[in-house]
């Protein structure tokens, strides 16, 4: 019985450990492409996977449920939705310059409409997979590698022949990492490609001559033409992109704003966003010049139209759509990919390296197994010739020998022992035979129409055409130069075959300045209910409407529509929000909760105090918090742009109780849970900043706390509710700051 060992360990190291290799299988095994194919493990799969089933392009398409569950059971155990999902992009010709894969159905929109389920789908290989991709696998060309169970054989890589990871471009997200690689018009890659081979000391610059940019599917113009020398050299950086709008004429002498091209960056749900964020621009007046809008999109491609005013000026519309809407946006390229077995951030020469030594690699190892296919021919070949020569001798063997073992015997090694000859000449000529293996398999299974003459001529004019395949491989393994040749005309064969023009626009533009008008200045009314639903509106309205309206409201505010209003709340923050992003109308009108203006969450916090900016400023705000600290700050503290901040500075485990306006000549009561109340001047509360706890305003026992304040000037004859009993202020002896007060007993 051997002897168990225990191996005492860390837990935080086993969890390193396991984790780092967790990371590393994600980066390395399902989120990055390879640099040499461009294709990401689940990608590559599923075209290897089509190729086996033998859904080429000249075939019939298969159901997609299929190809999803053969790809799942024999290659990429990860769950069926990202196979379909990694099928389904490669067959959108809005994402890929380059699709992979025909889809026969409903396979999305631009529009970001999701693909028909799998079983209702069908797809195949497109040719340029098949050629491109998936050609020669059977030439020993790539290492084939065990499945996850090791019952099936899978590629390492496919024997991709162009520049994919360029062409296609990559998205993922891996732990830790990211790629985002731009596609790139197929046509100008294999050009500049071949030019690198030609002359490997081009700078970037130079190959930008050439390859000038990416060409995004969805066209669009590129306008940082000056930037991408050093995106490139580095392999990361940002790529403005703005979608291409023309100019049309309308009746009546207006204008449309037509959106033909968009931004990459915009496929799916964005095109619905923007549609939204125009009509929030027209909503809140950030416009007027925008009559209406309609999406007439179809299959022939986008179609934006923006119907303007008669006399609008287009070109700050215009502006404002690149400035206020994603019609301008940045493709944040991180070229990441696994190069030899590792992930790496490349740069465009980078890639070119790899994909230049990985097509040396692919050529030699085909024209390696080429060449020993046609020696093994050529060993034949010489074989029937030689035997058509000594036919009657090789006739002559087989009919005397008692088995083929023995005939093979004498072909190959002279054997002549227990064969009949006809002859002593016949025996000694027989002895010097000396076929190779092969050679004497082939005598052997020759089928006697091949002594014809004119198989004979045929047989000899195809010795003669493999000499020559033998001469010209030879030649293309052992001269660098010749193998170039090679892939830079096969190269040549694909861009002839697949190439189209550029769709997206490379320059250096100007920045979009727009310049907002402001709006007119004018006075109005804030009104909020107990449940902070808000509205705006104008003053008249709201005097014809007073009664009711104070009534309903629990706070009226008069401000300005430019104006901002600030939210004091119990947690010591203090949220702003325009006026102008306010609803405004009618006095019916529909009314919306404040938190939908600014970063005030009503579940959370407590509303204490609402005011105008313009207000605050000009008055000081008292604090008081539950602990009974207190202060006094002056409302010019409060002129800040953020949409949230600090309003005070809160003691361990306190909130505040009260925030409000301070006018002049106020006295304070304070009355805490115990029924003691303290009335003083309001004078005696001291100033200080925003960032200080403040000073104690009145003593409190250890399980005491203040439950209520109260501000009013002084001599008037007012009361209070204390657990639903009235008190008069006037009857409340005064007192000072920092007192425990009096006792009230209801």
């Amino acid at each position: 019985m051997s002897e168990e060992i225990i191996i005492k360990t860390e837990y935080s190291d086993v969890m390193q450990k396991s984790y780092i290799d967790y990371a590393m299988s994600v980066i390395v095994a399902r989120a990055l492409p390879d640099v040499r194919d461009g294709l990401k493990p689940v990608q590559r799969r599923t075209l290897y996977d089509m190729h086996e089933l033998g859904i080429r392009s000249d075939r019939p398409y298969r159901k997609c449920a299929r190809i999803v569950g053969d790809t799942m059971g024999k290659y990429h155990p990860h769950g069926d939705s990202s196979i379909y999902e990694s099928l389904v992009v490669m067959a959108q010709d809005f994402k890929k310059g380059l699709p992979l894969v025909d889809g026969h159905g409903n396979f999305g929109s631009i529009e970001g409409d999701g693909a028909a389920a799998m079983r209702y789908t069908e797809a195949r290989l497109q040719k340029v997979s098949e050629e491109a991709l998936l050609a020669d696998l059977d030439k020993d060309i790539v290492d084939f590698v065990p499945n996850f169970d090791e019952t099936e054989k899978e590629p390492s890589v496919l024997p991709a022949r162009i520049p994919h990871l360029l062409i296609n471009g990559a998205e993922g997200i891996a732990v830790g990492m990211s790629t985002s690689i731009p596609p790139h018009n197929l046509g100008e890659v294999i050009d500049a490609m071949k030019a690198y081979m030609k002359n490997p000391k081009l700078t970037v610059e130079e190959i930008l001559k050439i390859m000038p940019g990416p060409d995004f599917p969805t066209g669009g113009v590129v306008i940082n033409k000056d930037e991408l020398a050093q995106i490139y050299q580095t392999g990361a950086g940002k790529i403005k992109l703005r979608g291409k709008v023309e100019i049309e004429k309308a009746k009546g002498g207006r204008e449309l704003l037509v959106i033909t091209q968009i931004p990459y960056t915009m496929i799916g749900a964005n095109i619905g966003k923007f549609l939204n964020d125009i009509g929030t621009l027209v909503e809140t007046k950030k416009t007027t010049d925008i009559v209406d809008i309609t999406n007439q999109s179809s299959k022939e491609g986008i179609r934006i139209v923006l119907e303007l005013k008669k006399g609008a000026d287009t070109e700050q519309i215009i502006n404002m759509l690149y400035k206020k809407t994603r019609l301008e946006d940045t493709f944040g390229v991180n070229m990441l990919a696994v190069a030899d077995g590792r992930p790496e951030t490349l740069g465009l020469l980078q890639v070119f390296d790899h994909v230049i030594d990985f097509q040396f690699e692919l050529n030699t190892r085909k024209y390696k197994t080429l060449l020993n296919k046609e020696l093994d021919k050529k060993e034949i070949q010489e074989g029937l010739m030689k035997a058509c020569d000594v036919i009657d001798l090789i006739i002559e063997i087989l009919r005397g020998s008692r088995d083929l073992k023995m005939a093979k015997g004498c072909l190959v090694n002279g054997q002549t022992e227990g064969i009949r000859f006809k002859s002593e000449r016949s025996k000694k000529q027989a002895s010097k035979l000396s076929f190779t293996e092969r050679q004497a398999t082939a005598i052997l299974e020759m089928r006697l129409y091949k002594l014809i003459g004119l198989e004979i001529e045929a047989l000899q004019k195809e010795h003669d055409a493999t000499m020559k395949n033998i001469a010209r491989y030879s030649e293309i393994l052992n001269n660098y130069d010749e193998m170039a040749k090679v892939i830079m005309r096969e190269l040549d064969r694909f861009k002839k075959a697949y190439a189209v023009p550029r769709k997206t626009v490379i320059e250096n533009a100007k920045a979009a300045v727009f310049e907002e008008k402001k709006p007119e200045e004018i006075p109005v009314v804030l009104l909020m209910d107990r449940f902070g639903y808000c509205r705006t509106m104008d003053v008249a309205a709201y005097e014809r409407n007073k009664e009711a309206a104070d009534a309903e409201s629990r706070y009226v505010i008069g401000c300005r529509n430019t104006d901002r209003i600030c939210i004091f709340t119990d947690q010591g923050r203090m949220h702003t929000a325009k006026v102008l992003d306010l609803p405004y109308g009618k006095f019916r009108d529909k009314a919306f909760p404040i938190d939908n203006y600014c970063n005030y969450d009503s579940a959370s916090e407590r509303l204490l105090c609402i005011c105008s900016m313009e207000e605050l400023l000009q008055k000081k705000i008292l604090f008081v918090t539950r602990s009974g600290m207190g202060k006094i700050v002056s409302g010019s503290e409060y002129d800040v742009r953020t949409r949230t901040s600090a309003a005070t500075r809160l003691g361990e485990g306190d909130e505040v109780l009260y925030t409000g306006l301070l006018g002049d000549g106020m006295q304070i009561v304070l009355w805490s849970e115990g029924g003691y109340f303290l009335r003083f001047e309001a004078d005696e509360i001291p100033m200080k900043k925003k960032a200080a706890v403040g000073v104690r305003l009145m003593r409190l026992s250890d399980t005491d706390c203040l439950e209520g304040v109260f501000l009013f000037e002084k001599g008037s004859e007012t009361t209070l509710l204390y657990k639903e009993k009235e008190v008069a202020i006037q009857k409340l002896k005064p007192a000072g700051r920092d007192q425990k007060g009096t006792k009230i007993r209801i």
